[in-house]
């Protein structure tokens, strides 16, 4: 699996380690570097060329979204998450004009900080994944959709978003045997519990079934099965 390679750019070292924390129970990422200021940031996204930045905006040099459009001119592969406890909509402003992907107020619930994480580690797998696009990969990215979407996507329970059950359908419509949710995982790009959940999730919605299979030492594995 290609990790995510993730920078932390926060002035309080007690709260970067909580971040990185945080972010190491994902399999899907890696953080690479943990800067106190705007100058060690510039650093990291120098020499580390990180996929994502978490940034903050109140450092002790220069503010961070007075950072954003040295970012954007010289680092253009690297995504954006300002955690802040600015709350000036200049700010907000600012970062909606220079693409930040999303932008979290202090302090941070980490239930929303997950769901957040989830979504753009979906959006990310999703892109690697693709080569060709249409209207409807182009609507799941920017989360754009028609009325019905919209309404089924509303229905859906938490910790299920509809760009991975869109995949997880995919891979169980392609394929002609049932897989365990260790394999559904590997091709979505995800880890076994994300996959698993949302299989359980597709069982609930009688879109599969599951069986219990043993194998040559005896050992039981569940296999789904689309309907």
């Amino acid at each position: 699996m290609v990790k995510i390679r993730v920078a932390i750019a926060e002035d309080d070292f007690r709260v970067a380690d909580i971040h990185e924390k945080f972010l190491n129970r994902f399999e899907e990422i890696e953080v690479i570097g943990k800067a106190l200021n705007a100058k060690q940031t510039i650093e990291i996204l120098d020499q580390q060329k990180p996929d994502l930045l978490l940034l903050d905006v109140y450092m002790p040099d220069q503010l961070g979204s007075d950072l954003l459009p040295v970012i954007r001119q010289k680092y253009k592969q690297v995504d954006i998450l300002m955690i802040t406890a600015a709350t000036d909509k200049e700010i907000l402003e600012k970062a909606l004009h220079y693409g930040v992907e999303y932008f979290l107020i202090k302090p941070v619930k980490m239930e929303r900080f997950y769901q957040i994480i989830e979504e753009y580690l979906n959006k990310y797998q999703l892109l690697q994944s693709k080569r060709e696009i249409d209207q409807d990969f182009v609507d799941l990215i920017f989360n754009k959709s028609s009325t019905s979407t919209t309404e089924q996507e509303t229905s859906l329970p938490k910790g299920i978003d509809e760009i991975t059950l869109s995949k997880v359908r995919t891979v169980l419509e392609i394929s002609n045997k049932g897989l365990s949710a260790e394999q559904v995982g590997a091709q979505i790009g995800a880890s076994r519990t994300t996959a698993r959940r949302y299989l359980e999730y597709l069982i609930s919605a009688r879109e599969c079934k599951a069986e219990v299979v043993y194998g040559a030492v005896g050992r039981p594995e569940r296999k789904y099965y689309k309907i």
